[in-house]
């Protein structure tokens, strides 16, 4: 007997899907796009069901956990009409790819040096200016200017961690380190972490930012843990502390080359970046002596943590917040394209330019190697292969406040996932504001 669904279209047939145990992707990842095979039943003319009937049992016959407060069919109100974003697409990778001009890949290094000039000469004529000037009315104009060009240089940094700045590994490695150690990150350590991530995006247990907490890691912390993690702004500051320890549930640090985070072969690159981190810190001090601690965290110190808030604000928007909840996988039922489609693109107004477009985020996230001045034209010709699955960003004004409330609601209520089922979805601790008193 078929089963039937509504789409776009009108009827079609359901397709059946069958999983096949797949080694976790290379990276960049090129194949993908094979991890779901699909096979159509044929219909039957002799029969009328229930579209709505069939999806219930589709839909019963997944591992999947949503909140129970909720009446839902993964995450999505039972509505006969309405779009799961937990189901697997109709489309593979490589149609998103065919679909995305040619030359959206190639790499100018000498159009991505353009740009970390322009970085470098702009934070430079800042932290003159605002050394110039010393002037209490300048100088929290000169620390929100300052930190969003760190957060700028950062962004240039991970393109060259991704291999999206120029085809030349060489000339990645030295440019991502002079920008990231300027900025205190160390460049290898990121870079591999931040290519785990990539690589399990959407993944309850793999991913590596801002993933999930389980029920049961979530149930484990201490109060004041719990409270630190979902109360601002105190996750708006968390990187320098996962960047020494990650996340809870993990263990390993970007500083230490045999971190879990590491291969024995990427040792060398580890000592490396922490060497030239130290070497950063070490002319921090030097300056701190030469102009004073004060004056040091006037020009660098505020800017710095203000680029930590933007670095924190920008990953957690890009996997969190949506008014339709996004789906998280475990098992079978993950797969790179899936896990790359909960990805949200954010619209930062004004700031999209100077930190390059990093908003444009989907597209990003599932090919890595696209530099970034071609991410608007690639997500432009990608949209129509990617329909429904592509949430269109909430158009910012000049300047991104909007983001504040979704930020703030967020954290109100995406605190863990069930420890069980396949796809599961954010649900919220009623009691976490009151955990002083109650557990």
């Amino acid at each position: 007997m078929a089963s039937w669904v509504l789409s776009e279209c009108g009827l079609r047939p359901l397709p059946v899907i069958r999983f096949y145990s797949k080694p976790r992707p290379s990276f960049p990842p090129d194949t993908t796009n094979n991890v779901l095979k699909f096979t159509t039943l044929p219909a039957s003319s002799s029969s009328k069901v229930s579209p709505w009937s069939k999806r219930r049992s589709f839909v019963g016959s997944l591992n999947v956990s949503a909140p129970l407060e909720v009446e839902t069919v993964n995450g999505v109100a039972e509505d006969d009409g309405e779009f799961d974003p937990a189901a697997p697409p109709p489309f593979k990778l490589s149609d998103i790819r065919a679909a995305i001009p040619k030359h959206c890949w190639v790499k100018d290094p000498w159009r991505s040096m353009s740009y970390v000039l322009r970085d470098v000469v702009v934070v430079f004529g800042l932290a003159a200016a605002a050394a110039y000037f010393n002037n209490w009315l300048v100088w929290p104009l000169y620390w929100i200017a300052q930190g969003t060009m760190f957060w700028a240089l950062f962004v240039l940094g991970h393109d060259c961690g991704h291999g999206s700045f120029s085809n030349n590994t060489a000339l990645n490695s030295v440019v991502g380190h002079l920008l990231h150690s300027s900025i205190l990150v160390p460049y290898h350590g990121w870079r591999i972490s931040h290519r785990t991530h990539h690589q399990n995006h959407g993944h309850v247990e793999n991913d590596e930012s801002w993933h999930p907490l389980s029920e049961k890691i979530y149930k484990s912390l201490d109060n004041a843990t719990r409270l630190l993690r979902f109360t601002l702004p105190f996750p708006m500051l968390a990187y320098p502390i996962y960047l020494w320890s990650r996340s809870p549930g993990k263990k390993g640090s970007h500083f230490h080359p045999d971190s879990d985070l590491f291969t024995p072969n990427e040792r060398t690159d580890i000592i490396t970046s922490t060497a030239c981190w130290a070497a950063m810190a070490g002319l921090l001090v030097f300056l701190s002596f030469v102009m004073g601690p004060i004056q040091l965290l006037k020009l660098y110190g505020v800017p710095y943590w203000l680029f930590v808030m933007w670095l924190d604000l920008v990953t957690y928007l890009h996997h969190h917040g949506h008014d339709e909840k996004l789906p998280w996988y475990r098992g079978k039922e993950w797969s790179y394209l899936r896990g790359g489609l909960t990805t949200l693109d954010r619209d930062y107004g004004w700031i999209n330019n100077i930190h390059h477009d990093i908003g444009t985020h989907v597209i990003h996230h599932l090919f890595p190697q696209i530099p970034h001045y071609h991410l608007i034209e690639a997500t432009e010709a990608a949209k129509p292969v990617l329909g429904k699955y592509y949430r269109e960003p909430q158009k910012s004004g000049p300047l991104p406040f909007y983001l504040f409330g979704i930020l703030v609601r967020s954290m109100k209520k995406d605190h863990f996932v069930s420890d069980t089922g396949d796809v599961v979805f954010y649900q919220t601790d009623p009691k976490l504001y009151g955990a002083n008193k109650s557990d």
